[in-house]
């Protein structure tokens, strides 16, 4: 037979048996609050249940919206577990009992909650992959800029940088994706006729975002994604032998910033062509451990674990020469796509001080590996 090394490979079989046997993941995501996500996921519960079908409510929040909350009536809920945290009561999913009850779906709501402290998982996105590990059908839903990628173009959007996230990964692995949609007039005339927040917040959403200008350019994002996402799964569902796989390398330094934006980016890119991708951070004498400063050690350590969270592999090597390293790394781990930042940036002013920036243009040009150079 004429199989490539991946198919002969005994792990290829295993990860198979594995995907078979999790749950699939389905996933409204919507522009901006109080578009319906979870009054779509209330009506699905119920049409299934009509069907048949085994669902139950894992974690539910209506935010007081009466039309919504009605939905609730009918729908088996898998009771939520009380924990007393700073002198209050507060009430979480149970990961436990759902996982114990092993319904065929079940609806879990809020997908970027941040879990109370003592918790399994930090996340609820977390969770979620635990019960999908399970067996367990999801349908979740959650906000478009609450994905770690878009963080950045968020920010530059309202003015606010969203705190909880969850990283694109989420969307990728997703077996179905939906976007709910709604006009900007429409969904301004539902949060002044009080049916988003209560009262006490509704000028303080206008002022932010659910400014016109806002809500159109969180709606654009929104459709571009999603779209992407349900173009991934089209072209998955078509079996491509000997295709070239495209693998991506982010060039990140000790600047916390400007490595973020080139971590997330080369991150969005790999998740379009669902393909490989590496961030690489080489330490040169002048950035040891016993000479950098406390400040950029800790804006490392967190971009190594955006890396992580954002499904990327960190590749990290000591090196007098920069650009050297790029190219030996690069061609070690058979990249085809090396992003980095600005000229303004930190990286890229490293390279260009040493002279050696036309040295790297070179040597990739003696290769099929495109250079990418990120706002």
């Amino acid at each position: 037979m004429n199989q490539d090394n991946n198919r002969q490979n005994p792990e290829y079989f295993l990860n198979m048996i594995k995907k078979s046997r999790r749950g699939k993941l389905k996933l409204y995501i919507g522009m901006i609050a109080g578009v319906g996500k979870t009054y779509r996921m209330l009506n699905e519960a119920h049409s299934l249940l009509r069907n048949g079908v085994d669902v139950r409510i894992g974690y539910i929040e209506t935010h007081g919206r009466e039309e919504t909350a009605a939905l609730l009536t009918g729908i088996p809920e898998i009771p939520r577990k009380k924990i007393f945290y700073k002198g209050k009561e507060i009430e979480e999913m149970d990961l436990d009992a759902i996982i114990m009850q092993h319904p065929e779906v079940v609806l879990v709501d809020e997908l970027a909650h941040t879990n109370f402290e003592g918790s399994k998982n930090k996340k609820r996105w977390q969770d979620v992959n635990d019960i999908l590990d399970m067996g367990i059908n999801v349908i979740s839903a959650v906000n478009i800029q609450h994905f770690e990628s878009l963080n950045d173009d968020v920010k530059e959007i309202t003015g606010i940088e969203v705190s909880e996230r969850i990283p694109d990964s989420l969307l990728q692995q997703a077996d179905e994706v939906v976007n709910i949609d709604l006009p900007a007039d429409e969904l301004i005339t539902r949060l002044k006729e009080g049916k988003i927040y209560e009262a006490d917040k509704i000028q303080m959403a206008l002022n932010n975002f659910f400014k016109s200008e806002n809500i159109l350019q969180l709606r654009e994002l929104a459709l571009r994604e999603v779209a992407s996402a349900v173009e991934r799964q089209v072209e998955n569902e078509v079996v491509k032998e000997g295709i070239h796989q495209e693998r991506f390398l982010a060039c990140i330094s000790s600047n916390e910033n400007t490595a973020k934006n080139v971590i997330r980016k080369t991150a969005r890119l790999a998740n379009y062509y669902q393909s490989k991708w590496y961030a690489l951070y080489v330490e040169t004498p002048n950035e040891r451990f016993d000479k950098i400063a406390l400040d950029k050690q800790r804006f490392l350590i967190k971009n190594f674990q955006l890396v992580t969270e954002l499904g990327g592999e960190i590749i990290r090597i000591k090196a007098d020469n920069i650009s050297n390293a790029i190219v030996q790394q690069a061609e070690k781990f058979k990249i085809t796509t090396i992003c980095v930042g600005k000229p303004h940036l930190k990286l890229f002013n490293v390279i260009t001080s040493q002279n050696v920036f036309n040295n790297l243009i070179k040597k990739l040009n003696k290769t099929k590996t495109d250079l990418i150079i990120l706002n």
